[in-house]
């Protein structure tokens, strides 16, 4: 076998382990892998705004409250006027919201992040450059997306706006 066909081999595995992985977790919990980060980050802090949520995941705000409206209408999130400031809403979870966090199957990017995050620098920097060029290479490198491994729905998306 080729190094082009054992290339194209390794990006597969890649891709069908994240498919897998979200069928597993839309079984489960029938959330997307975006919307449990979502209720993650939430679930961390206690209460947000759908700003720093979307600052965290390094999505748009309009594509944050379409998840939130999401996660809304399946009551696993309110909004709630905040405390503090009456121009913002805060996001908090329901009852729903904290069992589907603690019920979710172990997110494939915690594996891989506490994995990565085990080597050492060097290491670190020579798989971010490769998979940078990977990106590159299928025109991929300028598409924004959250730093969630998820391949999502994209039928109602545009290309340009992740899921």
């Amino acid at each position: 076998m080729d190094r082009t066909d054992q290339s194209l081999i390794a990006i597969r595995r890649i891709l069908r382990a994240t498919e897998l992985y979200g069928r597993e977790l839309a079984k489960a919990a029938g959330l997307t892998a975006v919307q449990i980060r979502v209720l993650q980050i939430v679930a961390e802090t206690g209460t947000a705004t759908s700003k720093d949520i979307s600052k965290r995941m390094g999505v748009s705000q309009p594509t944050m409250t379409s998840l939130i409206d999401r996660l809304g209408a399946k009551g696993m999130v309110e909004r709630h006027p905040s405390p503090t400031d009456r121009r913002k809403t805060d996001i908090v979870l329901t009852e729903a919201g904290k069992h589907a966090v603690d019920t979710a199957p172990d997110p494939l990017q915690q594996r891989y992040v506490k994995q990565f995050e085990s080597l050492p620098d060097w290491e670190q920097s020579m798989i971010v450059a490769v998979l940078e060029r990977v990106a590159g290479m299928l025109d991929a490198d300028s598409l924004q997306v959250a730093p969630v491994l998820d391949t999502g729905d994209f039928s109602n998306h545009d290309p340009q706006t992740p899921a």
